[in-house]
């Protein structure tokens, strides 16, 4: 039968910067792309896909859902951040393949555009105030209306007076230059323990940050009981949870303004358009984790043009990991991810409507990584979060 869209090839690229590429092709000779990777245990993962291959090969592309329902729940144990990253990057390629065999784009499938462009931002660091000005206005420049900076470095459980003080320096050297005419995230990144997140939004709250990202770590959400009520500053958090199932606590105990899934950890197109679609019912936004890839945030863009929670767009173009190899080096038609007045507009190319130069990523599978994050410790030697 013609146009079964059966998997015939399964390929994995782990090119650097720190990413993994999945490359899925069916008898037709239609491929999809699709990023299975967790920061740091790209092999992990690669491993993780050969074991899922057996579900894969042989089958239809066409059954994205039940292909996504035999991943998650075939196995006895379920979810976390290693098989939900490889199923992630599977169902990516799977609604790549079927956008290009039908001749539309991936949001067409999910119901429609409900915007015809989305807000971005982009990541200028925050460790250092050297380098703050500077990012800003490369960032400006290049068109960005909105940009996130981490809050701090390294911190004890309980910070010194010196330490906090410190906190509001870069955000302050911002308002300073660009007054209100710029939007600045502030993520905490998990680097602040309960006991010190209110003193640092003391200090932070006069100059009007857009959100606070990760007050404390997603295992510790209970935590944001005791957060929320304390500032007007919208609480985001969610890109260390990884499925449906991930959120629904959070979201019924109302403590959160913002929801960060991120499409290559979260189960992919799939399980964060269902919950996109649990946030709106709770009346919590949508601002997807995309520190990666094109592939990934192609896919949260598809996501982000259907859903009308949807409030802001991470980019990964220029961030910091991006040594040697940036956002588009691996793409042939990087002006879908041009922004303009601080927008990107909607796609127009079928599938995920992002063109992959297979010939620059085999040079990148020659270079490979074995990229992880930095082990940070405090003066007296103990582990600080990172």
């Amino acid at each position: 039968m013609k146009n079964e869209l059966i998997i015939e090839k399964i390929e994995l690229f782990k090119v650097p910067p720190r990413w993994l590429f999945i490359k899925i092709t069916t008898a037709e000779g239609i491929i999809g792309w699709g990023e299975p990777v967790v920061e740091g245990k790209a092999d992990t993962v690669q491993a993780c896909i050969k074991e899922l291959e057996k579900y894969l090969i042989g089958k239809s592309a066409k059954h994205i859902e039940d292909i996504w329902q035999v991943l998650y729940r075939g196995g006895f144990y379920r979810g976390g951040p290693i098989l939900m990253s490889a199923i992630s990057g599977i169902d990516q390629a799977l609604w790549d393949i079927k956008g290009k065999s039908l001749g539309v784009p991936v949001y067409e499938l999910l119901g429609g555009a409900v915007r015809h462009k989305m807000k971005m931002y982009c990541w200028i660091g925050g460790d250092n105030p050297d380098v703050v000005l500077e990012q800003a206005h490369e960032k400006v420049n290049a068109g960005y209306k909105a940009v996130k900076m981490n809050a701090t470095g390294g911190m004890d459980w309980i910070a010194s007076i010196k330490d906090v003080k410190k906190v509001a320096d870069n955000i302050k050297l911002l308002r300073e230059e660009f007054g209100t005419n710029l939007d600045i995230g502030l993520d905490f990144h998990g680097r602040i323990h309960k006991g010190m997140v209110k003193r640092l939004i003391d200090e932070l709250e006069p100059y009007e940050p857009l959100f606070i990202e990760e007050p404390v770590l997603s295992e510790n959400n209970e935590a944001l009981k005791h957060i929320y009520g304390y500032t007007s500053i919208p609480i985001a958090t969610g890109e260390r949870m990884f499925s449906r199932w991930d959120f629904k606590p959070l979201l019924e105990q109302g403590t959160v303004d913002i929801i960060q899934p991120d499409l290559s950890h979260a189960g992919g197109i799939s399980e964060v358009r269902r919950i996109a679609t649990m946030a709106e019912a709770y009346d919590v936004t949508l601002a997807p984790h995309c520190p990666l890839g094109p592939i990934s945030l192609a896919s949260a863009l598809h996501l982000d043009f259907v859903s009308a929670n949807a409030i802001i767009q991470e980019s990964s173009l220029g961030i910091h990991y991006n040594k040697g190899f940036d956002l588009l080096d691996y793409v042939l038609n990087p002006e879908v991810f041009e922004v303009k007045d601080g927008y990107i507009e909607l796609f127009k190319k079928p599938g995920l409507g992002v063109e992959i130069n297979e010939e620059k990523l085999k040079e990148g599978v020659k270079i490979g990584h074995d990229w992880s994050n930095p082990i940070w410790r405090g003066i007296d030697g103990n582990f600080n979060e990172w």
